[in-house]
């Protein structure tokens, strides 16, 4: 199988501290790790990782940090051959401040205005195409080059671009922040009616499987006309940078293994919950090998 990830990079600047900061005071940090970054790239490091054929599809400057990224992809064994270098743009930088006391984390990113009209030719045929919605042009034109394709979108912000993105999606893996936005229903985990009711009601708008996470709560589905709720791996959360990011990515390493929906939810549970233990974005993405052995001690 041949996945193709389209969607935002970045290079990511985790710094720790003990407590938010307060305003106008002066801190001196003990811990700051760099590392790749974005919904895309990271799901793509993942699968590369993992021993899937994948290609990754985005754009970058021709900086420091995007030489970086072109590194780190190549390491994992993902082909850049659809990778946009623009020399008049930076690559993005996030700043992330993890507070130490609870994992939380308070992004700051900025986003350059791109070119997003394709340049390169793909002369791929992608089974599956996982999307984040940062780039919809270059999304757009290969679910047009590739209908047959099997579409994935990581569906974190309530934006037009994801919105149209979802419309023509087979799995509509979705925040519970972005499922609460579109439905107008709020979760409430102590009243199992409103599962079920915004479940129901994504479906009625969106054709696809659609999946709800909720980070510390685990995801929500529909089969075989069942609502259920799969917890997530419980463990002490050190950093829950990139974790999102990490669930797609093993949940289509599922999927271009043909493993059945709940053995991907499964997979990319244990992934996104063996990564919250350890610190920085795609640098903690786990082995494949632990991932299957905690799973089958599990199923």
């Amino acid at each position: 199988m041949i996945v193709l990830c389209i969607g935002h990079a970045s290079m990511d600047i985790s710094m720790y501290t003990y407590g938010f900061p307060k305003e106008n005071e002066k801190y001196r940090l003990k811990e700051m790790i760099e590392s790749p970054g974005g919904p895309a790239l990271t799901a793509s490091l993942l699968l590369g990782k993992w021993g899937v054929n994948t290609y990754y599809e985005g754009l970058i400057g021709k900086d420091e940090e995007g030489l970086k990224i072109l590194k780190s992809l190549k390491e994992n064994n993902v082909k850049t051959d659809y990778v946009q270098v623009d020399e008049n743009v930076q690559t993005t930088k996030t700043f992330i401040i993890i507070n130490k006391n609870n994992a939380s984390r308070t992004l700051f990113n900025k986003l350059d205005d791109y070119n997003e009209k394709p340049n390169k030719e793909i002369t791929i045929t992608p089974d599956i195409i996982l999307m984040d919605a940062e780039h919809y042009e270059l999304s757009k034109d290969a679910i047009t080059k590739f209908p047959n394709a099997i579409k994935v979108i990581d569906a974190g912000k309530l934006t037009k671009s994801t919105i149209l993105l979802a419309k023509v999606s087979d799995y509509i893996i979705c925040s519970k922040e972005f499922a609460e936005i579109t439905t107008k229903i709020k979760i409430d985990y102590n009243n199992p009616s409103t599962l079920k009711n915004i479940l129901n009601k994504m479906n009625e708008i969106y054709n696809g499987q659609v999946i709800i996470t909720s980070e510390e709560k685990g995801c929500l589905y529909k089969l075989d006309n069942k609502i259920k709720l799969m917890s997530a791996l419980k463990v002490k959360a050190v950093d829950t940078t990139g974790a999102g990011d990490i669930f797609h990515g093993a949940f289509v390493y599922g999927l271009s293994k043909n493993l059945p929906l709940e053995k991907c939810l499964k997979i990319a549970n244990i992934a996104a919950g063996l990564s919250v233990k350890k610190q920085g974005s795609a640098i903690s993405i786990p082995e494949v090998e632990e991932v299957h052995r905690i799973y089958e001690k599990n199923r």
